[in-house]
């Protein structure tokens, strides 16, 4: 019987094909990464998409930012075009974003809370349009602190409390900070509250991640010594379903058994990406060495 089994196997081993693909090249398309936060300007960056295979070089990424647009940003009352500037990076490199003109004092606008903001891109001949709202502080960030972890004296755990009022539809994004590192966000950065909605509760946060580094949760552990904030933003559904899809994707990256998933944008015309505003609270504490 083993026998007869075996050449089942080998006969349905020998009935397999190979199915090839050949893949389409794609036209570019627009790439957009805007945000607004209260209390701080409209910041809007351009680029162009890649196809699948292109080789990722430092050469191809500067190439892909989209210059000379006309970039709009109202919040109702005031109308604001966008100026594009420039942050040298490398020796030979640049990084590009549009942000406020103060040239143009009389229509200059920060974000602010339960604001509602649309945004006009025009480039290359083709419009695109986004709106956003930056809500009120939906979920408040009562405390932060930190307990050694057992094991290992050198790394701690940070944990927050907060506070979500009654009534479904609050959505967060969360960020870290260690020292003078750069905000990072965690591996699942967004929240609603379907589960915790009305209630106070406490939970630990995970360090921030860099998801062009180390994912070595060693690596960017807490440590004694570290100076951590805690950054939380209430957001719109919008913002929220983008990040959401985006961070799913992100996760099911080389996993053959995932179920593809559309990442969902709120930007029309064809572009892919997002316009975001983001209502922010920061906690730091000092974990002591």
């Amino acid at each position: 019987m083993k026998i007869v089994y075996f050449f089942i196997l080998m006969f349905l081993a020998g009935c397999e094909k190979a199915v090839d693909f050949t893949l389409q090249e794609q036209p570019p398309k627009l790439v957009v990464e805007a945000t607004i936060e209260n209390g701080k300007p409209p910041i809007v960056v351009l680029s162009r998409s890649m196809n699948y295979f292109s080789k990722i070089t430092p050469e191809a990424l500067a190439e892909s930012f989209v210059h000379n647009a006309i970039v709009t940003v109202s919040n109702g009352a005031k109308t604001h075009t966008l100026k594009e500037y420039s942050i040298p990076i490398s020796l030979n490199y640049s990084f590009y974003y549009y942000s406020v003109d103060s040239a143009q004092s009389s229509t200059l606008f920060t974000g602010a809370l339960n604001t509602s903001y649309s945004m006009q891109i025009m480039s290359d001949g083709k419009q695109y349009n986004a709106t956003t709202s930056i809500p009120s502080f939906n979920k408040s960030l009562d405390s932060i602190w930190w307990k050694e972890r057992i094991g290992d004296s050198s790394i701690v755990s940070v944990f927050m409390k907060a506070t979500d009022p009654p009534g479904f539809g609050n959505y967060v994004r969360y960020w870290t900070q260690k020292n003078s590192d750069p905000f990072l966000p965690g591996f699942s950065s967004v929240f609603n509250d379907l589960i915790i909605d009305g209630t106070t509760y406490q939970l630990e946060v995970e360090p921030g991640a860099n998801r062009n580094g180390s994912f070595s949760s060693k690596e960017r552990a807490f440590r004694r010594g570290d100076s951590v904030t805690v950054k939380i933003s209430g957001i719109d559904k919008a913002t929220y379903d983008f990040w959401r899809t985006m961070e799913y994707t992100y996760s099911s990256v080389g996993n053959p058994f995932s179920s593809p998933i559309k990442v969902i944008t709120n930007i029309t015309g064809g572009a892919l990406g997002y316009f975001g505003g983001y209502a922010s609270q920061y906690r730091t504490i000092v974990i002591p060495k």
